[in-house]
């Protein structure tokens, strides 16, 4: 028998069992800042699709756009489950629920290690941006980022929807810059988006195969993973079964437009393919226009990588929170996780994922691209079995937002992403499946015997209505 939460079987508490309760204060506009700062089109145009275009040179735009396309579905799944399960535990607490408690703790161990790895990767990329005005050693810069990230994360979280509001602009800004000068300089007509070529050695041209689009797929779907942010921050919205759906869809709209049209620019004006594959945005862009803009573009980034370090780290900190709550660890340790400061932010939790988030800035991280972007994946694709059982039982009543074309939506889905997850490099599904087997020993070891009293998905008394 499935080892699933049910209201039946009394697994699933309510959070007016317990004290540590999040305030709800935020709706759809200053949730929909939030995630969009999460997903942080600019540092992600500026520090991830760079590796894209070193790899799958005019593809990029392409497989982006398809990466776009799939997480359409992805997002009508979180979507449905944010609405029917709205906890902070995010991915975690709706498969727990849905599909059972090992599945949701393979999620959040998936889930955790994007969003502990992914922050300090970025924010090492703060150095490469602020270079026109500082010389700066990227590990040190990034470390100050993470504090500085976390310094806010300790803030009330409207506060931060409005601060990270304000550096969102910028980096919209930045991105509507480079598109104009990439569209005012093209060298290439529309063409050449699907030529699919790439700069190979000697100076010849190569032929981006579908193969290698596929592979790429697994980091076209993390350019947008931050969407699924809305859905750690459900348990602090108001009217959560109607702004959460509204939302994600919103964010995953927006930020497609804000990193794709900017990614076709950048394709087109390139002067050639050696300087599209060297992924030098900021050079790109000096050379359309003049050093002061290009100044101005680099400055607007640095603080886009700042942003989405503010909003990463309150994130993390949510899933840490709730996984604390939710009984994951000894009791002493859920206890120091699960405390709430003065601002009702989970201030202990916060400081756990932005401190190590630091410390990771001093570490080789080269490889960890391809162990997100597998993990992006096998989360999405445990997220979306969840949907596929999502209308059985007591859940199928449930009060949610219920997404079209099911349960073709989620079986499409799971068919494409097990293939995606087929098509990765060795060295990436190796190392993502031996944390996940070394999570697996933790689950039957210590949770697994102790269900009664550990691994308890918590959810807010209004989301049980």
């Amino acid at each position: 028998m499935t080892d699933t939460l049910t209201p039946v079987e009394g697994a699933v508490v309510k959070a007016s069992d317990s004290p540590q309760k999040l305030k709800r204060s935020i709706g759809v506009v200053g949730g929909t800042l939030l995630t969009l700062s999460c997903v942080t089109p600019a540092s992600t145009l500026f520090v991830v699709v760079p590796d894209l275009f070193g790899s799958l040179g005019t593809a990029t735009a392409l497989t982006i756009a398809i990466g776009s396309l799939l997480c359409i579905a992805v997002a009508f799944c979180y979507s449905e489950l944010g609405t029917l399960i709205p906890s902070a535990g995010g991915e975690y607490a709706m498969v727990s629920t849905l599909a059972g408690r090992l599945a949701g703790w393979l999620v959040f161990v998936l889930s955790l290690l994007v969003v502990m790895i992914v922050p300090p990767v970025i924010a090492m990329g703060t150095a490469d941006y602020l270079a026109p005005i500082v010389d700066l050693d990227p590990s040190m810069a990034g470390a100050a980022v993470m504090l500085l990230a976390t310094l806010a994360g300790l803030l009330d979280l409207r506060a931060n929807a409005w601060i990270t509001g304000v550096f969102l602009v910028l980096e919209v800004i930045a991105a509507a810059v480079v598109a104009v000068l990439g569209f005012a300089h093209s060298e290439r007509g529309p063409g050449s988006l699907v030529s699919l070529e790439v700069a190979g050695a000697d100076g010849r041209t190569d032929t981006v195969t579908a193969l290698l689009i596929v592979s790429g797929l697994a980091i076209a779907l993390f350019v947008t993973q931050g969407f699924s942010t809305a859905v750690y921050l459900s348990e602090e919205m108001d009217d959560p079964r109607r702004n959460v759906a509204r939302t994600v869809l919103a964010t995953l709209g927006i930020s497609a437009v804000i990193i794709l049209v900017p990614v076709v620019a950048i394709t087109l004006g390139a002067s050639n393919l050696d300087e599209l594959t060297g992924g030098d945005i900021g050079t790109m862009v000096t050379a359309w226009s003049n050093s002061a803009v290009g100044t101005f573009v680099s400055l607007c980034v640095a603080l886009a990588i700042v942003n989405a370090g503010i909003v990463m780290v309150i994130q993390n900190s949510r899933v840490l929170f709730a996984s604390a709550r939710d009984k994951a660890w000894p009791e002493p340790v859920n206890n120091v996780l699960a405390k709430l400061g003065r601002f009702g932010s989970p201030w202990v939790a916060t400081l756990a994922v932005g401190v190590p988030g630091a410390a990771l800035c001093f570490v080789d991280l080269d490889t960890l691209y391809g162990v997100t972007g597998v993990s992006v994946t096998g989360m999405y694709l445990l997220v979306a079995v969840a949907a596929l059982l999502a209308r059985r039982g007591t859940h199928k009543h449930g009060s949610a937002w219920r997404m079209p074309l099911w349960p073709a939506m989620p079986v499409l889905l799971i068919v494409v992403l097990v293939y995606i997850l087929s098509q990765q490099e060795t060295e990436y599904l190796l190392w993502t499946s031996g944390i996940t087997a070394v999570a697996t020993l933790y689950w039957a070891l210590y949770l697994r015997p102790r269900r009664d009293t550990r691994w308890l998905v918590t959810l807010p008394e209004d989301a049980r209505s």
